[in-house]
């Protein structure tokens, strides 16, 4: 199974907005679509950064109210992790787990595709979990 299986079903719609915009509507963005993080995207839609529930708050913390005034592109994680349309959703999840990440942007032909959280690949592990026992269970209760 790879990522591109998880986009297919979930949709490829993903929220973006820009360095320029602020905590406060980066956090209104992600309380209007409940999602726990957005891709910032540069000139011509590249993806310069993910902004992430965490980092907000980690900035409210720091700066208190005074944070939502504060650019995206001031805290948003730069050295984004992503992951190709191919890539096998084990390895996905593995990279998740060694980065501790939870949101990875999915990339085809160097364009953005989707993304993709610890509960998307969670959820496909769980579903492939529960296929297989009911195919165990189905040729167990032919043979006997």
């Amino acid at each position: 199974m790879i990522v591109e299986q998880i986009l297919n079903d979930k949709g490829h719609v993903v929220v973006t907005l820009r360095a320029e915009n602020t905590l406060q509507e980066a956090a209104q963005l992600l309380d209007d679509k409940r999602i726990g993080a957005v891709v910032a995207l540069g000139p011509e839609d590249t993806i310069i950064g993910v902004l992430s529930e965490r980092d907000i708050v980690r900035q409210v913390a720091r700066h208190g109210a005074a944070a939502l005034d504060m650019q995206v592109g001031s805290t948003m994680t730069r050295a984004v992790v992503s992951v190709h349309a191919s890539t096998p959703i084990d390895e996905a999840l593995q990279t998740m787990t060694d980065r501790r990440i939870r949101h990875l942007p999915v990339v085809h032909n160097d364009r953005l595709t989707g993304v993709i959280s610890i509960g998307d690949l969670v959820k496909w592990k769980i579903a492939e979990a529960e296929s297989e026992a009911n195919a165990m269970k189905s040729y167990l209760s032919a043979q006997f």
